[in-house]
């Protein structure tokens, strides 16, 4: 699995810090490190690492801002990204196994950076499970085309 993350201004050494357990546990992660050569905000980032995963160059991605919720929702906007934030284990599981996401968000205001480890962990370690699940992520694929146009 190939993996990249970013963050913003808000959230630098969350994000480092998640790099390198990430990256001590084995993981194949890029850091893309947007805004050290552009000048931009969090929708910036966001969409560059999610256009990222659209198009087939990673795997899956770790979005990080103050909150996690602006980088959701920009790269939620990108055909064939789904995000969601997590503050939690359960739900960062979840993410995976009932939603089939491909990029977690996260807050480093809202959550420690050792949650943040062991959420990303919990993500990275889940798979889509496929079952009664299946149908409704089938339908949100179908009703992204309504307005995304691949």
């Amino acid at each position: 699995m190939k993996l990249v993350i970013d963050c913003d201004d808000a959230a630098f050494d969350f994000k480092d810090a998640i790099y390198a357990h990430l990256k001590e546990e084995g993981y194949d992660i890029t850091d893309l490190k947007y805004s050290s050569t552009h000048e931009c905000d969090y929708p910036d980032i966001a969409f560059n690492l999610a256009e990222k995963i659209s198009d087939g160059t990673y795997d899956r991605g770790i979005l990080i801002c103050g909150t996690g919720l602006g980088v959701a929702m920009m790269a939620n906007k990108v055909p064939g990204v789904f995000a969601g934030t997590c503050s939690d284990c359960f739900a960062a599981e979840r993410l995976a196994k009932s939603n089939d996401a491909n990029v977690i968000t996260m807050g480093a205001r809202c959550i420690g950076v050792e949650l943040g480890k062991m959420i990303a962990d919990a993500f990275l370690k889940s798979e889509f499970g496929g079952g009664g699940s299946t149908r409704k992520v089938k339908r949100m694929r179908e009703l992204e085309t309504k307005y995304c146009h691949h």
